[in-house]
């Protein structure tokens, strides 16, 4: 027993037998199969989609079990506020240079918050352990 202990200890591989005594669990044995790149067999399994399909479906959106995915609509039909998400926001360097007071209620927000974070973590870097 001494003699397994020392070689755990110094192999840190831990027995299959003792494991299973003490309840502890390992990985899945990898297969044994070929190894190696995606084959024929791999490319036949991948369906192949109109570009009619592509353009009007949203592949992997369903998040259900039953259910198909979802068919695009048109612009017309989202909100107006989904097409402002991409928008390029003003970085803290920007929002410094301009008048506080000239700013619009949006991004004298912005600056508020990207103000407080920056302090935040000045003094995470001051106050550190290193």
């Amino acid at each position: 027993m001494a003699m397994a202990l020392r070689r755990v200890l110094k192999h840190g591989v831990i027995p299959r037998d003792a494991a299973q005594s003490f309840g502890i669990r390992g990985y899945a044995i990898a297969s044994k199969g070929k190894k190696g790149g995606k084959g024929a067999a791999d490319a036949a399994k991948t369906p192949v989609l109109s570009k009619e399909l592509k353009s009007t479906t949203v592949f992997g959106a369903n998040i259900l079990k039953e259910g198909s995915d979802p068919k695009l609509q048109p612009d017309s039909e989202y909100p107006e506020w989904l097409w402002h998400l991409l928008d390029k926001r003003p970085m803290l360097s920007e929002l410094r240079r301009k008048d506080a007071k000239t700013l619009p209620y949006e991004d004298l927000k912005r600056f508020v918050k990207l103000v407080n974070r920056a302090r935040i973590k000045e003094q995470n870097a001051l106050t550190a352990k290193n």
